[in-house]
């Protein structure tokens, strides 16, 4: 099977933000140095952190393991170098918290072998076995979410995968990082689909591109292996379309329920890079020890696609690529859905798919906030049709329950369309977020009182 053109029909509303990829999507990845110090923090992935079995002063050879999962929601840790572990403590997080975590001092000798363990068969193995080895090679989401991968491809009872969509929309402005795994690593691409078709049950997988990115899709598309049911589609370009939602409505025109899943409308869909790792580290027993990385921005002097060591310190990375003297903000990730980083002590994670620095006179910081003039923009821009306006003044006003039960805050997934259209400059994502953690606890803690009677 082949290339599939687009369709004029696509999500409903979003917003087309600069793309300002041109400056890197035709870089090839390059292999970055290690650095002298890797911090790994235990809490890089949504659900349980993992649980360190490595001891200080212990000599460690790169890939062995590190940390064990602790718990069926979450992944182990594995040493992105060879080297010593110098200290076991708190490390600082992008979270801004001090988390617990590994220093691990690099060896001046250490290469790029990686230790191998007991490789997973596609062709022979369950689709247990799959789960089980994807889980034990640390593989969580590398679009940004971190969410465990073997969690989200375990096929509820009473449900069907039909469709396995590979997302390689990379909508966020500036990052090509999945742009060139897709065009690098496409035969790992495919064979991570082997792995993810058995896994899932699925008939059919579709490979979603933005038409931005057609030499991708001419790419993949050419060396689909005979027989393997697989499509690439080309979207056009609109953001936040690499949301898991807006590409289910894009191309097959579902739309995933409030406050349901892909599954509920018989698709799962996984990133296109975490695809490709499937296909890399499976057939070998690997765990991940690295990850492609778009750094990119006005404030870098080397900008590119860099395969960088997990836990490689922020401030390391910088110092390498070069910045200017007068940056004023990094993200960690990309402008629309990243965040800025307080501290540069902190480390690259699995889910950081993009570093981009920005100079003084690149960041347009308003003098103040206006109210809201009731204009609808931000009604207008958010793809789930939600009423950002409304929920920002009950956000102001503390009604944290009332958005929620009565305005669907929960479905935010925090894309930024409605911050980046508001001419009152009001932060509307950021009072989404905070909402939304307040929510949680609150139902955490009813919960908890509820089991403890």
């Amino acid at each position: 099977m082949g290339l599939l053109n687009f369709r004029k029909d696509t999500f409903r509303h979003g917003v087309h933000p600069p793309e300002h990829k041109s400056e890197t999507n035709g870089l090839p990845i390059r292999q970055f140095p290690f650095a002298p110090l890797i911090i790994l923090p235990m809490v890089q992935h949504i659900g349980a952190p993992s649980v360190i079995v490595a001891r200080e002063g212990q000599e460690v050879t790169r890939g062995q393991l590190l940390a064990k999962a602790g718990g069926y929601v979450s992944v182990p840790v594995h040493a992105p170098v060879s080297g010593v572990v110098r200290k076991i403590g708190n490390v600082p997080s992008i979270s801004g918290k001090m988390v617990t975590g590994i220093y691990l001092e690099t060896s001046p000798f250490s290469g790029q072998e990686v230790l191998e363990s007991t490789p997973i068969d596609p062709d022979t193995a369950t689709k247990e076995e799959i789960l089980q080895g994807i889980q034990d090679a640390g593989i969580v989401g590398l679009g940004g979410a971190a969410f465990p991968t073997h969690v989200k491809l375990k096929v509820p009872d009473g449900k069907h995968c039909e469709v396995l969509m590979i997302n390689g929309i990379e909508c966020e402005p500036y990052l090509t990082t999945d742009h060139r795994v897709m065009l690098e690593q496409g035969p790992d691409i495919f064979m991570g689909i082997k792995y993810l078709l058995k896994a899932t049950g699925a008939e059919r997988a579709i490979i979603g591109i933005e038409a931005n990115k057609q030499d991708a899709a001419d790419h993949l598309s050419s060396i689909i292996p005979e027989g393997m049911p697989v499509t690439v589609k080309v979207v056009p370009v609109k953001y936040p379309q690499g949301s898991e939602k807006m590409l289910i409505t894009s191309i097959l025109g579902r739309e995933v329920p409030s406050g349901g899943l892909p599954i509920d409308v018989n698709v799962v869909v996984v990133n296109v890079a975490t695809t490709a790792e499937i296909g890399r580290l499976l057939p070998h027993g690997r765990g991940i020890q690295e990850r492609v990385i778009t750094i990119t921005g006005p404030g870098v002097q080397k900008k590119g696609n860099y395969l960088i060591p997990i836990g490689t310190p922020l401030r390391y990375v910088l110092e390498q690529v070069g910045v200017d003297e007068n940056i004023s903000e990094v993200y960690m990730g990309g402008p629309m859905m990243g965040v800025a980083v307080s501290n540069l002590d902190i480390s690259i994670v699995k889910g950081a798919s993009g570093i981009v620095a920005f100079t003084e006179k690149d960041v347009k910081k308003p003098q103040e906030i206006y109210p809201c003039i009731k204009c609808g923009a931000c009604v207008d821009a958010c793809p789930i049709s939600l009423n950002p306006s409304k929920l920002g003044i009950l956000a102001k006003f503390g009604e944290y329950d009332q958005m929620a039960e009565s305005y669907n805050l929960m479905d935010c997934f925090e894309c930024g369309s409605c911050s980046y259209v508001c001419p009152s400059h009001i932060p509307l994502v950021q009072y989404f977020r905070m909402s939304k953690s307040i929510v949680r606890k609150r139902i955490t803690a009813k919960q908890t009182a509820t089991n403890a009677k």
